[in-house]
């Protein structure tokens, strides 16, 4: 009995998955708060998830409480009991549905972890799963976020350009995002992972005690994100939302920095975001509707027909 329990399986013409996890390549929570904002934005329910057993560890020598999980009691009666969750959801209709998976970056048993989060894939008959993640990087704030890619068929490559990212020549530490890349390929899976690069300023030069500017939820690159796998996956979700959080998020970092610059007179706080602002180079997305080409070009012979008669 493997580790995947599936509760129903929802059935569409075309399915299609975003994953992500609580890890470590997780800046401005690109990779953890995605999922969550889309399972409760949509209303996805659960249909599944993916048994621990044998994949988490309790405890280390190093830390007594890194790796437990939490448990709260009242007048001496377990209320809550949280431990490592991989959860599998569902939203769509008869045409196009949409899997999201959230999970917790394994410790143990990594190959068994692979095994059964591919296992989604091939139940829910996926045709093409897209992992998200957040690297911290110093970028502006108030341009498009740029993205490094990996896939796993050599295939996709043509098709991943045509998003506006960057193909990834790293070379270190996995993720589990990235691990999966290796497995998904002698599977024969269509997968990627696109990874974000999220605003980080560290400025301890400025004052010993500051402490870097980071953003705990980048909308920017959740909306980025979302357009970009909108036009990919066909799925019409309405991201109103998202862009006006993206723009509060702008105006809300544009004023702390403007704070910020009151309190440190003594180091050039705008002058150091305009020049890290003229070296950056912006790879803006603009969706290429092959759909509304071919319309375009039917409409105007039509028109030319017309005339020509």
């Amino acid at each position: 009995m493997g580790n995947l329990e599936l509760f129903e399986r929802p059935e569409a013409e075309e399915i299609y998955m975003i994953a992500g996890w609580r890890q470590w390549a997780d800046g401005g929570e690109v990779s953890s708060g995605l999922p969550e904002y889309l399972i409760e934005t949509l209303g996805a329910r659960k249909i599944g998830h993916i048994r621990p057993d044998g994949m988490y560890l309790f405890q280390t020598p190093v830390s007594q409480f890194l790796f437990r999980p939490r448990v709260k009691f009242e007048d001496g009666y377990r209320t809550e009991m949280s431990g490592p969750r991989n959860d599998v959801y569902y939203w769509g209709d008869e045409r196009r549905g949409l899997v999201i998976f959230i999970g917790d970056e394994p410790q143990l048993n990594v190959e068994k972890y692979t095994e059964a989060f591919f296992e989604i894939a091939t139940e829910l008959k996926v045709k093409k799963v897209a992992a998200t993640g957040g690297v911290y990087a110093l970028v502006p704030f108030d341009k498009e976020r740029n993205f490094t890619c990996t896939y796993s068929l050599p295939g996709m490559k043509a098709d991943m350009l045509e998003y506006t990212v960057s193909l990834s020549d790293y070379e270190g530490p996995v993720s589990i995002g990235s691990y999966l890349n290796d497995r998904a390929e002698k599977l024969g899976v269509p997968y990627f992972a696109w990874y974000a690069f999220v605003p980080m300023y560290d400025l301890s030069r400025a004052a010993q005690q500051q402490p870097p500017i980071t953003i705990e939820e980048d909308f920017t690159a959740w909306y980025d994100i979302m357009r970009r796998l909108n036009h990919m996956f066909g799925l019409k979700i309405d991201l109103s939302d998202l862009a006006n959080k993206s723009a509060e998020l702008v105006t809300q970092i544009r004023d702390s920095v403007d704070e910020l610059a009151k309190q440190l007179p003594q180091f050039p706080v705008h002058e150091y975001l305009a020049k890290m602002t003229a070296d950056f180079e912006e790879h803006p997305f603009q969706p290429n509707d092959k759909l509304s080409d071919v319309w375009t070009d039917a409409l105007g012979n039509l028109f030319d027909d017309g005339e020509s008669e």
